[in-house]
């Protein structure tokens, strides 16, 4: 009896892991893989001018995708916005991509943070999918031809030196 509750269990808890990490590994539909470059896409400004996607090449991009929603990316927002204010953060562009359902929400988030960076909202998951924000937050760096060089999950300071030498040497050894 006991080793078939142990068997039973056993069996419960691989199925979980199978789950856990199909879902953790699925990618999110038209999603650009890494080496690639993003399609063109029309972003909503939160606070500006709605704008292309194809307006930030010339110089290396770093997307921040967000939700007002979501705890982690309420963390790591002001790390954003004083990496953009930095030296680092003047040799790329930084935006963030809320995927809020709400435009109201976003905007009341973007206020009460004082955000100072271009945010635009995602409409339709057309910019969710592409980038592959399967879960938040998410951030990519991309490079001025608009190639996909990597992306994070997860928040942390972005102002850090951790986070100065993951963006250094992912530039650097751009593919």
């Amino acid at each position: 009896m006991k080793n078939t509750r142990l068997r039973v269990v056993a069996a419960w808890l691989g199925l979980c892991a199978l789950q856990f990490c199909g879902n953790a590994l699925a990618k999110t539909p038209g999603e650009v893989a890494v080496g690639a470059p993003l399609r063109e896409a029309t972003m909503h400004g939160l606070n500006g001018p709605d704008r292309l996607l194809s307006h930030y090449r010339g110089k290396p991009l770093l997307i921040n995708v967000w939700a007002s929603w979501c705890g982690p990316c309420r963390a790591e927002m002001g790390s954003l916005e004083r990496l953009a204010w930095k030296d680092q953060g003047k040799r790329f562009n930084l935006i963030g991509i809320s995927t809020d359902d709400s435009e109201a929400a976003a905007k009341r988030y973007l206020q009460s943070a004082n955000a100072t960076i271009n945010h635009y909202r995602d409409r339709a998951l057309e910019l969710e999918n592409m980038l592959g924000a399967e879960r938040l937050p998410l951030t990519l760096l991309v490079d001025a031809q608009g190639r996909v060089l990597a992306r994070y999950y997860g928040a942390r300071e972005w102002d850090n030196a951790e986070a100065a030498q993951w963006i250094d040497a992912t530039l650097r050894n751009k593919k």
